[in-house]
């Protein structure tokens, strides 16, 4: 008898728990709609309904994370972007986002190790490379930016941002031509304002005086 009782403990316990876990993945889909119409404040509060309802869903604190960014609480955002990570290591997003954060506060080596971590747990992560990039631009480590922007490059080659950038980078150190290649390239694939920079800085002429 008593094991029956605990066997049907146990089950209400599981059904619960597997309620609570789908109302709070509920809440996390409503609030990601709400966040992609860049409804923060009602987003945020579906996240804070998600997490209220499963404490433990690293998902739902770095989308909250978002919301809070999105409406300028950078420290919140941080304190949730920890808090997601401390409770899942393998979300790459967050990394990444919390790394753009950083970047923002101008916390250069902070922004690359985080966009490194989120490239350590997914290779493919197109949008850490170009930050990375961008990041070490700023510490004017070009040729690693360069690389990044290569690497990028190679995983989707019809990135217009990663030629732009590498363009900007290839110039920044030097390497004029191959710089202004890259610029045309972002041109081709429709970039415009990549012209306004070749225009700028690929089209210097030099005027020799005719000999009298």
């Amino acid at each position: 008898m008593r094991s029956l009782l605990l066997t049907a403990s146990l089950l209400l316990f599981l059904s619960l728990g597997a309620s609570a876990q789908g109302d709070a993945i509920a809440y996390l889909q409503n609030g990601s709609k709400l966040y992609a119409s860049k409804n923060y404040k009602e987003a945020f509060e579906s996240f804070n309904r998600a997490i209220e309802t499963d404490p433990t869903f690293a998902q739902a604190y770095f989308m909250r994370g978002n919301a809070k960014k999105g409406f300028d609480d950078l420290h919140g955002a941080m304190k949730d972007f920890n808090k997601a990570l401390e409770l899942n290591g393998n979300l790459a997003d967050a990394y990444h986002m919390r790394g753009s954060l950083k970047f923002e506060l101008q916390d250069y080596y902070g922004a690359i190790a985080d966009f490194t971590r989120a490239i350590a747990i997914n290779p493919s992560h197109q949008e850490a490379y170009y930050a990375r990039g961008m990041a070490k631009q700023q510490i004017e480590a070009y040729e690693d930016a360069i690389n990044d922007c290569s690497k990028l490059i190679e995983i989707n080659p019809k990135n217009i941002d990663a030629y732009f950038l590498r363009g900007i980078l290839r110039l920044e150190h030097g390497q004029t031509e191959a710089g202004c290649l890259d610029l045309s390239k972002a041109g081709e694939l429709g970039d415009i304002k990549a012209y306004e920079v070749i225009r700028e800085k690929c089209n210097q002429k030099c005027f020799v005086r005719e000999a009298y």
